[in-house]
């Protein structure tokens, strides 16, 4: 399994906000040539009428902890941000993963296959 860039966050808090752009892997951006290890290439999904939820748990652990629903920017640019929740990162320290799931106007859905990893410190008492 795939992961982005680990994400260093401490326990309790509830900022930053997580910005990203979504895109396919199988189509070319306008004007660029379609290179599958070259996300810069990747045509952005146009997220018009589509709601984005990351799901996020323990790695290694099945149950969810929580469910964050995403805010888009710009719909046609796949630009989207995902605030915490308040209590979200009120977990242990360790190491944590996400899931981005699109779920478009038509109900059809579509789970983006690399995951996000979080590494969570304690904060200091």
């Amino acid at each position: 399994m795939a992961y982005y860039d680990t994400i260093l966050l401490v326990a309790g808090d509830d900022k930053p906000e997580i910005n990203f752009t979504l895109r396919d892997s199988n189509t070319a951006a306008t004007g660029l040539t379609l290179d599958p290890d070259d996300p810069t290439t990747w045509d952005p999904i146009d997220l018009t009428g589509t709601t984005i939820l990351v799901k996020f748990r323990r790695l290694g652990e099945s149950a969810t902890l929580d469910s964050l629903p995403c805010t888009i920017q710009t719909a046609e640019d796949g630009t989207c941000y995902m605030p915490w929740n308040v209590d979200t990162l009120d977990v242990d320290a360790g190491t944590y993963e996400g899931e981005i799931e699109i779920t478009f106007s038509d109900g059809r859905i579509m789970t983006v296959f690399d995951k996000m990893k979080f590494k969570i410190r304690d904060d200091f008492a």
